[in-house]
Formats: structure tokens, sequence, C-alpha cells
């Protein structure tokens, strides 16, 4: 879509997990290339956001923090701020298991008045770091926040006029019962291969 851009959250310590989780892979790809994929189908170009080191192995061009140690809303603000479309899609790369059809699907909800569009999880939590954002009206809201010091990404969503789509909007999409299975340990991931393997045909 030439109205969007793609960003892969990537910035974060990894520090339960023990090693980059950008770098884990389901089968042959990357966590990275998985959200890489899954993005360019609503997107006309995707990069990747973060800024410690190695993070341009990943063979995208790469968005740096303009604040950083703010954290994951540092990561959307760094997004909204790079995004030369009206429209920013992003998603954290600990979300192995998002698919190109979630992406449409929150996509095709964007609407007059709408400013970001953000699912909300089966377990009734909203998912900030997997959403549209209108770039140049999310951009102001995130500055006014980071001013504020007020740093949750949840927080932003509060700010703007959001499109929540409960989780039985996106239910009948194939593996959705997955898409927002969190990978931050190796617990997490030795279940996510497990899952991935369990796919297979």
């Amino acid at each position: 879509m030439l109205d969007t851009e793609g960003f892969i959250l990537a910035g974060g310590l990894s520090s339960r997990m023990g090693e980059d989780k950008s770098l884990l892979r389901l089968g042959r790809r990357t966590f990275v290339e998985i959200a890489a994929a899954a993005l360019a189908t609503v997107s006309r170009r995707v990069r990747v956001v973060g800024s410690r080191p190695g993070v341009e192995s990943h063979g995208l061009s790469v968005v740096r923090d303009v604040h950083e140690g703010l954290g994951a809303l540092g990561g959307l603000h760094a997004a909204l701020a790079a995004c030369e479309a009206p429209w920013a899609a992003v998603v954290p790369c600990d979300l192995p298991f998002v698919t190109a059809e979630l992406f449409e699907r929150l996509a095709s909800l964007r609407g007059a008045g709408v400013e970001a569009v953000a699912p909300v999880q089966e377990d009734g939590r909203p998912q900030p770091l997997c959403a549209f954002y209108d770039a140049a009206r999310c951009l102001e809201a995130a500055e006014r926040l980071i001013r504020a010091g007020e740093l949750r990404p949840r927080a932003l969503l509060q700010a703007v006029r959001t499109r929540w789509v409960p989780f039985e909007e996106l239910s009948g999409l194939e593996g959705s019962g997955l898409f927002f299975d969190n990978v931050n340990t190796p617990a997490d991931y030795e279940r996510a291969v497990n899952r991935d393997k369990a796919r297979e045909p």
C-alpha cells in the first residue's frame, strides 16, 4: 500500500532471553524476516527500528531512536518520526506468529476520523505495538507524552482517536490464536518452536 510504511521494533534489550530476540528463528526465517514478510503486503517499504549493535544485520534499512532509553514508546516515536507515508504499521520482533492477513484486516479498519487502529488480545489487553498509526497526528501525541514523562505505549493510543479491534474481529483469521504470543524467555521460545513445528503439514 502506497499510504503505509512498515516498521519492526527491534530495540529491546532481550534481557530475559539472554540473546538478541530479533535473530531467533522459526524454521529458516528469523523473527525479523517473519515480521517483514507479514508487513510487506500492506507497506511500500519495511524498516527495522533499533539502536543496538548488529541491527544492520537484518538487511533492512535501520531507523535509530531519536530519544534513547525510552523503551517501547521511544521505538514507536522513532518509527513515526521516520515515516514518510501517511500511515505507519508497527510490530515488535518478538511476535513471530503475526501474518499478512492480520495486517490486512487491521489496515481495512482505518477510516475517517481514525488516527490509530489497535487490536485487543484474547485476554482483553490492548496491543499498542502491533498496530497502525496516523504518522503525523500520532507523532505529535507521542512527543507530548515524552515531554510529560508518560512512556507507556498504551497512553499513545488513549491520546488519539483509536479504532480498537476486539479479538472477535480477528478470531476468524488463520492462526489468530497465536498472533500475540510474545517470546520473551527461553521457555517462550521453546514453546514457539514446538507450536511452529506442530503447524507443519
